[in-house]
């Protein structure tokens, strides 16, 4: 199973998971805001899926996207895990440069 940081890392990843965020989308409304293959776009997509960051629904032809709340809070999590009492005194410091 791929990582989720490393997923959601990616570029095309990334701005779809800040898209989706506004609502749920189909994969041909996704792909037109992309210079990329539809299939591309699905790829992706299906990346994002099996890491939980988002979960589809089909209806007729189309398949809808959206995030994932639950794999949402787990990236952060994994995100979060990365941030040490450290790097707090470095936002502090940077924040008061002068002190």
């Amino acid at each position: 199973m791929p990582d989720v940081l490393e997923t959601a890392a990616e570029p095309t990843r990334r701005a779809l998971l800040l898209i989706l965020a506004d609502g749920e989308r189909t994969v041909t409304e996704l792909a037109e805001r992309f210079p990329v293959t539809r299939s591309a776009i699905s790829q992706h997509l299906l990346l994002l899926a099996e890491v939980g960051l988002v979960t589809a629904r089909k209806e007729g032809r189309n398949r809808y996207y959206r995030v994932n709340p639950t794999g949402m809070a787990a990236l952060r999590r994994a995100l979060e895990s990365f941030w040490t009492s450290e790097l707090d005194l470095l936002v502090a410091e940077a924040a008061n440069p002068h002190s």
